[in-house]
């Protein structure tokens, strides 16, 4: 199958005639092509290029005809606000739509930010241009950046970037004599988009909005393989005569060999956007220098964490980055809800749209679901989804045995209540789940009989550490409406495991809480003791240590605690605060397969379930 035709162009500032002449002297010469992206403004800049704008959107007389599918995100310009307030009335554009509104036939406006695949093609877009002034159309809002550092995250790689304002530094490192004549870097450019792409990394970035082209060498990128090709376009019918529309052939990236996408030309360059980066780096390097257990090694709690409460400011609302990634880069600076329950809800199939603004607009026609998992309904049940009002979610749990979804290759051991497996990005070697059979959202809320099985694990896992010269740190985060429960167990070196109390409370100190301890003779005490302290009304958080010890902590409502607090900490303390993400530590599924293979044969002697 050949690869995709796609054309490009700059600022239409409403010229469609003479945009769509030349598109079809291009199409008839070198295509078909298969769709069209417009950069920069695209609406009229006078009220005078009106009528032959206003022919083509509403097709008066059926003379004025699209010849090809056409995308936009330069939503500004004259007749922009009418022209796009119609469109998001429409009622097939409600809802969360990436891949375009439809205007007309063959006409399609990419609005905020977003990612789409077009014949193949990774598309990644940032529609209008920075602005404080916070107008509806023709600017984009930081939470449209913020979701495109969610996306970024995503596996795989991106093929096209598109945005209105050109990146700020990207001539850095480029040949001089390529740079057009006149550039100014400051107009016209955004250092919001600098970020973005060296985040997002995609094959291609074409940008519009200075009125000249510029096609500059490929570069680099840190931490991927291929290239990027940034090019900025001219705007149509320039005095000029600078080029407004480009073609580009590319073979998506998802069907690519590593070599093919790993390519370089002789004339890539560095990426001109790391002249900033290395600064911020030596900075980071200086705060990490030293190796004993102190603040240095939470980096990732370094600063003081609010707490939002409903009602300040934007503290009552969503963060779509954090329930969409996980994480968001803002942090303490971010004015919106870093909320792990709505995460786990939108894992869980729940709509997004329902969650952020409590209502979708596309009602029935939506694919995903608006209502919250476990509302409404008892913690107790029977295990391996035996009940029927548990088999819906069965089918969707990712720990759910019965579930399509089970990474069965990882499974080590099975028993009546409880099974144990790897998990996906284990912080380190022999980094073990154990996790309950039934589909329940805390440990602690399962039968006496469950608990028993539960603590012969537990002390199976801590014979077979130390016979390593290991001790074993085990914790469980849960989560008001957590769908099924797990708790981590991560071997801890015998040198290091003494420290683990004083840096938990270390980094509780920072978050601004204090953690509850108490130590224990053994496991079923210490559970018990864990069952009276937990209040299903509230999240909750605890950690088991090798000696007895227990920390734990109840979170308040609107405390921003985070999900990945265990394993963090933990990263810290073994000087590996890389692997304190799990999908930046995933393997292959070969490679899981044989560690869990290696894992089940020097687990055998003290499984018990053998």
């Amino acid at each position: 199958m050949s690869p995709p035709r796609i054309l490009l162009c700059g600022d239409v500032l409403g010229r469609l005639n003479q945009l769509f002449k030349r598109v079809q002297s291009v199409n008839k010469s070198a295509g078909p092509f298969d769709a069209l992206f417009c950069v920069g403004q695209f609406f009229p800049d006078s009220a005078e290029q009106l009528e032959e704008f206003t022919g083509y959107i509403e097709g008066v007389g059926g003379r004025s005809q699209i010849p090809l599918p056409t995308y936009f995100i330069g939503d500004y310009g004259v007749a922009a606000p009418k022209v796009l307030s119609t469109a998001s009335r429409n009622s097939a554009n409600l809802g969360f739509k990436m891949d375009g509104f439809k205007i007309c036939d063959n006409l399609f406006w990419l609005r905020g930010s977003g990612k789409f695949t077009l014949h193949g093609l990774s598309v990644v877009y940032l529609s209008g241009r920075q602005s404080s002034s916070g107008q509806h159309f023709g600017t984009y809002s930081q939470d449209d950046v913020d979701a495109l550092r969610a996306l970024a995250e995503e596996p795989g790689v991106v093929d096209l970037f598109l945005t209105n304002e050109w990146p700020r530094g990207v001539t850095n490192r480029a040949s001089a004599s390529d740079i057009p004549a006149g550039f100014l870097d400051t107009t016209g450019s955004d250092s919001s988009v600098s970020e973005l792409v060296a985040e997002i990394k995609p094959r291609y970035h074409f940008a519009g909005a200075k009125g000249v082209f510029y096609a500059r060498e490929p570069y680099s990128n840190v931490d991927a393989v291929h290239v990027t090709r940034f090019f900025g376009l001219a705007m149509v019918g320039n005095k000029d005569k600078q080029k407004f529309i480009h073609a580009i052939s590319p073979t998506p990236a998802s069907t690519m060999s590593a070599a093919e996408i790993s390519m370089k030309p002789p004339n890539t360059t560095l990426s001109p956007y790391t002249l900033v980066v290395d600064k911020t780096a030596l900075k980071e390097d200086t705060k990490r220098s030293t190796t004993t257990v102190s603040d240095s090694q939470y980096w990732r709690y370094d600063v003081s964490h609010k707490r939002h409460k409903s009602g300040s400011g934007e503290g009552n609302k969503l963060c779509f980055k954090f329930i969409y990634s996980g994480s968001c880069p803002r942090g303490e600076k971010c004015n919106f809800q870093h909320d792990m329950d709505a995460r786990e809800q939108y894992l869980g199939g729940v709509c997004l749209d329902f969650l952020i603004k409590g209502k979708c607009e596309r009602g029935p026609d939506c694919n995903f679901k608006h209502n919250l998992q476990n509302e409404g309904e008892s913690h107790s049940r029977r295990r391996r989804g035996s009940e029927n009002d548990s088999g819906n979610r069965s089918k969707e749990c990712w720990f759910c045995l019965s579930s399509p979804n089970v990474e069965s290759h990882l499974i080590i051991s099975i028993g009546e209540f409880y099974y144990c497996a790897l998990p996906k990005g284990p912080l380190v070697q022999d980094h073990v789940l154990v996790i309950p059979i039934e589909h329940a959202p805390c440990t602690l809320s399962l039968t006496q009989q469950s608990n028993s099985e539960l603590v012969k694990f537990q002390n199976s896992l801590k014979l077979y550490y130390k016979n390593r010269g290991k001790e074993a740190v085990l914790f469980e985060w849960i989560s008001k409406r957590s769908s099924h429960a797990n708790i981590q167990v991560v071997p801890v070196p015998s040198t290091k495991a003494a420290a683990v109390k004083d840096i938990c409370n270390l980094a509780a100190e920072k978050l601004g809480f204090k953690f509850v301890v108490m130590k224990f003779n053994n496991s079923s005490d210490g559970r018990e003791w864990l069952r009276m302290q937990f209040d299903r009304n509230y999240s909750f958080f605890y950690v088991e240590l090798t000696e007895g010890t227990i920390l734990s902590h109840s979170v308040e409502e609107n405390e921003n605690f985070p999900a990945q607090f265990g394993r963090e900490v933990l990263a810290g303390l073994l000087n590996m605060p890389e692997r304190a993400d799990w999908r930046k530590c995933a393997l292959s599924k070969d490679e899981e397969t044989k560690m869990a293979e290696e894992f089940k044969k020097q687990f055998e002697e003290l499984d018990p379930n053998q």
